[in-house]
């Protein structure tokens, strides 16, 4: 298998949340390549379940990638940039995709002694395709003892591989808040209930949360990113809607965060006449490494002399922290070397990344797992 072919093949053809339909299509040409004799596939919505029966089984270990875009239109410059026009695997789905087949590929030529369910999961980037994939049937029936996940990281040299133990990816929290006043002639604004100025005011009044309400000791992110009302220069706005995400390292900060929040929103409501409309969207749990799950891996990495860091706690959401809050595993970062960040348009991950991926998880399933 060409990696590099593979992941190309791959970036051109991004797809959102729940549209991964050519992604699905493209996915299933190459597991079909692959020797079939130990394999079970299912489809599940865009997604899929690929089980490689053991020789001698007495577990199911997982591996999970996730297979959708963003809705960011590329920069980078490619000769095989998106084909789609407003999308792009800017968080590096499509490598993840690529390690996923190359280690496929490899246990379906040669089956290790437990079964190894590789679940191609939707949605990741939203609206959140990890719980209903837990929920599926297929899902019940071949549920994974023991799972584990990489995501790539830009801050690590190309090839390395960081993990920790504890939390890895922070709690996070989309937020969505509609304002609903009384709109008019912006010479008469008695008559008027100013959704702008309402929404206006919520957003200085939350910049106090982080710095007042949560402990200087726990980490805590609330950032609005976007901000819309009103019709013309000249008219009073009827509603005004804002945009912005909660990220925390524990769950009781992100309570505490949105409680504050509805405060801030009733006291908007009174002050300035107003209804409001809080949607906290698509949630997201902490990615948390428990010590007895990573340790045998970080072992492995040591003892195979993989070029391997501690990484630090990291502000960024995964759904995979659904998967390690019903299921004993871990996830790691694979560095693919200095460029943009994760989420920017011009995105370029270095593709010698590739190998060094599909080699640590497939010699960690078939030498590192007891």
């Amino acid at each position: 298998m060409d990696y590099r072919e593979i992941r190309r093949a791959l970036h051109r053809i991004p797809e959102t949340g729940f549209q991964e339909f050519e992604t699905q299509d493209f996915l299933l040409r190459q597991i079909k390549k692959m020797p079939q004799e130990h394999l079970q596939i299912r489809k599940w919505k865009t997604g899929l379940f690929v089980r490689v029966d053991g020789v001698s089984p007495t577990k199911t270990i997982g591996y999970r990638t996730d297979i959708d875009a963003l809705p960011v239109e590329e920069k980078t410059g490619y000769s095989f940039a998106s084909e789609h026009p407003g999308k792009m695997h800017a968080c590096g789905h499509d490598f993840h995709m690529t390690v996923a087949l190359g280690v496929l590929e490899k246990i379906a030529a040669h089956p290790i002694r437990d079964n190894v369910v590789f679940l191609f999961q939707p949605a990741e980037e939203g609206p959140g395709g990890a719980i209903p994939m837990m929920a599926s049937d297929s899902f019940k029936e071949w549920k994974p003892d023991f799972i584990f996940a990489l995501h790539v990281s830009p801050e690590f040299p190309a090839g390395t591989i960081a993990t920790k133990e504890g939390i890895l990816f922070a709690n996070t929290s989309e937020l969505f808040i509609d304002f609903t006043g009384k709109g008019g002639h912006a010479a008469y604004p008695h008559l008027t209930h100013d959704a702008i100025v309402a929404a206006c005011s919520f957003v200085t009044g939350i910049q106090s949360i982080v710095s007042r309400r949560v402990s200087p000791l726990n980490s805590a992110v609330l950032t609005i990113g976007k901000m819309s009302g009103g019709t013309k220069q000249n008219i009073i706005a009827e509603h005004a809607r804002v945009e912005g995400t909660i990220r925390t390292l524990d769950q009781e900060t992100m309570a505490l965060i949105k409680d504050d929040i509805e405060r801030h929103v009733k006291a908007a409501e009174t002050a300035y006449h107003c209804t409001a409309a809080i949607d906290y969207g698509a949630n997201y749990y902490e990615v948390y490494n428990r010590k007895e799950n990573v340790a045998p891996f970080i072992s492995f990495l040591k003892e195979n002399k993989f070029p391997y860091v501690i990484c630090g706690d990291a502000m960024t959401g995964e759904d995979f922290g659904y998967f390690l809050k019903e299921i004993p595993g871990f996830m790691f970062w694979l560095g693919v070397g200095r460029t943009s960040g994760l989420h920017s348009a011009d995105f370029k991950p270095d593709e010698s990344a590739l190998a060094q991926g599909v080699r640590v998880a497939s010699e960690f399933l078939i030498h590192g797992i007891r």
